[in-house]
């Protein structure tokens, strides 16, 4: 594992304490960065923040990403505990079950894009102002192939994450002259326990579609991500980069 250059920033990652979220934070606290985890699962977040704590400055927030109050309150708790916010990385996300449109429940469409779009929107909203305040700042919003190919029996998992990658796009515009990079990543899927929600032939299809015929490992992902929140990706923003085994056709 080569070492990026992150001594001294302070990334947020959310859904931290589990997955890529937890595989990035490691990527990172071994590159040099101070590392706040956030997460609504209280117990996950406590183990991962213990586990990560002898590679270099931890601190954790419970936070309900959907929540604007929830959100303020864990940006501060960050500040106080690490001075500053260099990094954010929009990493938690949930994909609601799997079955086609008219067969889900208004409810839980609703919710997965709170979690994955709304959320990302509100963690930026606090945050880009502090990073335009100190004039620097990197965005890693994490995706999904899905966002861009939308896939079937997914359409809510597809929209939300197809939303991201607009969000990415304004947002890098909105702030391209003030030393801010914003980028996604578009995943194909990684076995993690976001499987769990998953029916055995939505996994199956998932994996048909990847040429390298396996699934992503986290650390994989982390990487790409480390590279993105650093100082190397200075001249790349609102870019989709893809992380897919070969499946994206654009």
């Amino acid at each position: 594992m080569n070492r990026l250059d992150l001594e001294g920033r302070v990334a947020i990652i959310t859904g931290g304490a589990r997955g890529i979220g937890y595989a990035a934070a490691e990527r990172m606290l071994r590159s040099g960065a101070g590392v706040s985890l956030w997460d609504v699962d209280v117990a996950r977040l406590a183990e991962a923040a213990s586990a990560l704590a002898p590679l270099g400055h931890v601190s954790s927030a419970i936070v309900e990403l959907t929540d604007e109050a929830s959100v303020a309150g864990a940006v501060s708790a960050t500040i106080a505990a690490h001075g500053r916010i260099d990094i954010l990385v929009n990493n938690a996300g949930i994909t609601g079950g799997n079955a086609r449109l008219w067969e889900l429940e208004p409810a839980t469409w609703r919710r997965v894009v709170d979690v994955n779009l709304i959320g990302p929107y509100l963690t930026c909203r606090a945050i880009v102002p502090h990073m335009l305040e100190r004039g620097y700042g990197r965005i890693v919003n994490v995706a999904s192939i899905a966002g861009k190919e939308g896939n079937p029996n997914a359409s809510h998992y597809s929209a939300s994450k197809a939303g991201l990658i607009g969000l990415t796009k304004s947002l890098a515009k909105e702030v391209a002259q003030a030393g801010i990079l914003v980028n996604c990543i578009t995943p194909a899927a990684a076995k993690t326990e976001i499987f769990d929600q998953m029916k055995q032939e939505h996994i199956d299809f998932m994996l048909s579609k990847i040429p390298m015929n396996r699934f992503l490992e986290v650390s994989e992902a982390a990487a790409m991500i480390g590279w993105l929140a650093s100082e190397d990706c200075a001249f790349s923003t609102g870019a989709v980069f893809d992380i897919s085994g070969g499946r994206a056709v654009y």
